[in-house]
């Protein structure tokens, strides 16, 4: 096997062709950058979509052992997707040596064509967990005339945005979780009198409670919300839907024991997997608000080559394409670890490798 023919060096090295290149036309030197930048962004969006393909596949188990190599290579496929979209932020940065005049030279070019269009970031998104309804502008997703999707793209992202995501199968799991099995609390003894949950909650509740400032008092109804759907009186239409969470009051709970307690053994797999997955959020909105930035130095507040509202349309998405808000804002609840109940020894020792 020759090392050109094994990569296939001949297809990829001859897929570049610059319409300013084409007869008629002024050759415009930084549409040559355009091409090369967004193809290696297309391989990299691959590449996630492959390592999606087996964290999804994991995660659609019936039962999964956390403990189990299966756990451990989705923490460590996850890494290696936030390693890639390090790089793509990086990427960013070349894209940057073209000055706004350089773009201007091809840019009328490219029209109704746009980055709007790439099927494999709308399908990354989606598998994540982006759902149509949460999208900015959702009604651009739907276009399949001049600037929108092909009918067959359009098809396949439709397809897979009603498949079950990653954040469902992740939902799923949380609820799994069985650590507040009645057997595993034995010899507990509750701080709280009179408490309506779990005891454990019972007395987080108070200790996170007696923590909050004059300011905060507040959270803790936003608290018994979030958790346990409780305590909606009082908040106003607008304020419940910004308490509007993806995951259940079950998974959160679970979610937030896990962020809690992640220092037992049993629990540094789960927690390094929540917090990639909170990492990949925040480095998709890192790379949209990148490509906001450029877009307003290369355009200004012209509409995009895809009929969008260009820099416009970016800020939005921006601003609402968040995947796992719910996690990362699980960190309003956090009290100090000196504060955290003490746990019962027989659900320590379920919590270590001593089974």
């Amino acid at each position: 096997m020759y090392y050109g023919t094994y990569l296939g060096l001949d297809k990829v090295l001859d897929a570049q062709h610059p319409v300013s290149f084409q007869p008629g036309n002024e050759p415009a030197h930084d549409e040559m950058l355009f091409i090369i930048i967004h193809q290696a962004y297309e391989l990299w969006f691959k590449q996630i979509l492959f390592e999606l393909d087996y964290i999804t596949g994991v995660f659609s188990k019936e039962k999964i052992n956390d403990n189990s190599e299966d756990m451990n290579l989705v923490r460590h496929r996850l890494h290696r997707i936030i390693h890639i979209l390090q790089l793509l932020n990086k990427q960013v940065e070349v894209l940057d040596t073209m000055t706004p005049l350089d773009f201007l030279e091809f840019r009328n070019l490219l029209t109704p064509s746009s980055g709007f269009q790439s099927k494999q970031f709308r399908l990354i998104e989606a598998r994540l967990g982006l759902e149509l309804d949460n999208r900015h502008h959702k009604d651009y997703y739907k276009r399949t005339n001049e600037g929108g999707f092909t009918k067959n793209d359009y098809q396949h992202i439709t397809e897979t945005e009603e498949q079950p995501h990653l954040l469902t199968l992740v939902n799923n799991w949380l609820e799994r979780i069985p650590f507040f099995r009645e057997d595993f609390w034995q010899g507990y003894v509750s701080k709280t009198a009179n408490g309506k949950h779990h005891p454990f909650w019972n007395d987080y509740r108070a200790v996170y409670a007696a923590g909050l400032t004059e300011r905060e008092k507040n959270k803790i109804h936003e608290f018994d919300w979030v958790f346990f759907e409780d305590n909606a009186v009082g908040f106003t239409e607008e304020q419940l839907a910004s308490l509007k969470t993806s995951f259940s009051p079950t998974a959160l709970r679970s979610a937030l024991f896990i962020m809690l307690y992640r220092d037992f053994p049993l629990f540094q797999t789960s927690y390094q997997v929540l917090d990639a997955l909170i990492e990949i959020d925040h480095l998709m909105s890192n790379w949209r608000h990148k490509h906001l930035i450029m877009v307003r130095r290369m355009i200004g507040m012209r509409v995009g080559t895809g009929n969008t509202s260009g820099a416009g349309y970016l800020e939005g998405a921006l601003n609402k394409h968040y995947v796992y808000r719910d996690l990362s804002g699980l960190s309003t609840y956090l009290i100090e670890r000196k504060k955290l109940p003490a746990l019962p020894d027989t659900l320590i020792r379920n919590l270590g490798f001593q089974l």
